[in-house]
């Protein structure tokens, strides 16, 4: 036979956390209202305020961003007078090619220009046009690709090259 009796297996079975139906009343009460409690805090914290954009300290401003349109149209002039490749330079490439930011080799430094003096002009400014490694592309940006060139040129030159300054291509006769 067997020498289990009523009370040691009834014992067994009642080993969990909740002993008493006090215990028990608590667990459900708790297991109800504490989810409700915090469904009211997100819904609360969502409504609350008009959030801005991340980074943005002006909610207008940063509504008028979220909301602008896709594409722009910008009007040039055509005829204006083009600058200069040292004008270029200061303007765009002086920040990464003045102090070699970003592995770009530094302005008037023949060892770090020559390997790519080597690969000629054209190789030059379409790395300058497109962009290449950490340099981003320059082509469509505020300087005509020709403006482009004559900084290629500028730049290279001081680094031992010696590659002609571009001449820009007539206008088509009407």
């Amino acid at each position: 036979m067997s020498n289990h009796s009523n009370a040691t297996v009834h014992d067994e079975a009642h080993n969990g956390p909740i002993k008493t139906p006090k215990q028990l009343l608590l667990a459900v009460m708790f297991s109800f209202v504490v989810p409700i409690f915090v469904i009211i805090g997100l819904v609360y914290f969502v409504t609350s305020a008009n959030k801005p954009q991340a980074g943005s300290v002006d909610p207008e401003q940063a509504v008028a961003a979220r909301i602008q349109k896709i594409g722009t149209v910008e009007i040039r002039d055509a005829n204006r007078a083009m600058k200069t490749g040292e004008q270029v330079f200061g303007a765009q490439c002086t920040a990464c090619h003045t102090s070699g930011a970003a592995g770009a080799p530094k302005f008037g430094d023949a060892a770090a220009w020559g390997p790519r003096i080597k690969t000629g002009f054209d190789a030059l400014l379409n790395s300058a046009l497109k962009g290449k490694n950490a340099m981003g592309a320059q082509g469509g940006g505020d300087f005509d690709d020709f403006e482009i060139a004559r900084a290629v040129v500028y730049m290279a030159n001081a680094g031992g090259a010696k590659f002609a300054e571009p001449v820009k291509p007539a206008a088509p006769a009407k």
